[in-house]
């Protein structure tokens, strides 16, 4: 019924809960974090690539290096007593993490691999496999059909993708009330179905998916020769595009076309004031937010993710964005850094 709700039945049929932690990103959006705190088990926040955004393996690292040890079965504690069950990384705005250094530790330690997929529908990963698509690598991968994602219904809805049969049964059994058969309840589920509306709706748009990824990219690309064109370089960061020469089809599939500079509060009231709108994602990691107090975690903990917070602006891509437009946003913001007088 929703990206969130998809999350929750994976994180339920997984049997988290109390005791339990599980390691993800402060820099997503709350239901990450949220659900993992519903089940009762314990979100522990890792710090992000300063370049892409998402979770980075290296501070996944090294929180099991400076805060976990190994304890009964072999099984992961964490500094608090939490058994270490779960890594959520978070493909965001398009781009999918950096998956097989996270693989390799979560294989090293016997973490499940849960990939919130939510904004990364169609992106790829350079596998020495092949191209895999976003939410098919870990043990299970969930994706949002809110309206404003790439691939939208008219409210909410989501899904799920797993490799596993008898966890695909477990989850389809979670999805309504842990019922199987009719009135008969052999666990604690949810009404996590997606209504037939949102099913036909998703089911019209998903051909186009493929033609409205590669507007995406074509958008993306302009805005990257406008920037060139007018020297801006030096006065914001663009998107990273790691996987760009990689051989992928949908090496990021821009959800959001997220620029960073250090005097985004100015810039994003100067476009405001050029009729050109603009969004903050995310202005507080959640490392920070007041419902997660609990956590212990204070200014400073997460560097990285408190600097992207503070300097990062969405600008406008939508697959029907002319690309004079384009041009009209990267002008407004020259005039910005480099005013004529």
């Amino acid at each position: 019924s929703s990206g969130t709700d998809a999350q929750l039945a994976i994180l339920m049929a997984l049997g988290l809960g109390p005791g339990d932690a599980v390691i993800t990103t402060a820099y997503t959006f709350f239901a990450t974090a949220g659900c993992i705190a519903r089940v009762g088990a314990r979100p522990v926040f890792v710090d992000i690539d300063p370049a892409t955004f998402n979770i980075s393996p290296a501070a996944i690292e090294r929180f099991i290096e400076e805060h976990c040890h190994s304890g009964p079965n072999g099984r992961l504690v964490d500094d608090v007593g939490a058994i270490v069950r779960a890594i959520v990384p978070v493909h965001l705005f398009g781009l999918c993490c950096e998956m097989d250094p996270i693989f390799k530790l979560a294989t090293q330690h016997r973490l499940h691999v849960i990939e919130d997929a939510a904004q990364a529908i169609g992106a790829e990963y350079p596998r020495s496999s092949g191209a895999e698509p976003a939410g098919t690598m870990g043990e299970a991968g969930y994706f949002s059909f809110y309206p404003s994602k790439n691939l939208g219904a008219a409210g909410d809805a989501g899904l799920i993708v797993c490799r596993d049969a008898v966890f695909a049964e477990k989850l389809r059994v979670c999805r309504q009330h842990g019922m199987e058969p009719r009135y008969f309840h052999h666990s604690i589920g949810g009404n996590f179905r997606l209504d037939e509306i949102q099913a036909a709706i998703l089911n019209v748009k998903l051909p186009w998916l493929d033609d409205w990824s590669a507007a995406r990219r074509t958008i993306a690309e302009a805005y990257r020769a406008e920037f060139t064109r007018c020297r801006l370089l030096d006065h914001v960061a663009l998107p990273s595009e790691p996987f760009r020469d990689r051989g992928l089809t949908n090496h990021h599939i821009f959800h959001q076309y997220v620029i960073r500079t250090s005097q985004r509060d100015a810039l994003r009231q100067h476009l405001t004031d050029k009729n050109i709108c603009t969004a903050i994602y995310y202005p507080l990691g959640l490392h920070e937010q007041e419902c997660f107090a609990y956590l212990g975690y204070s200014g400073g903990d997460l560097p990285e993710t408190e600097r992207a917070a503070r300097e990062t602006l969405a600008l406008p891509i939508y697959p029907e964005l002319p690309l004079e437009s384009v041009r009209y946003v990267v002008d407004s913001i020259a005039a910005f850094f480099c005013p004529t007088g």
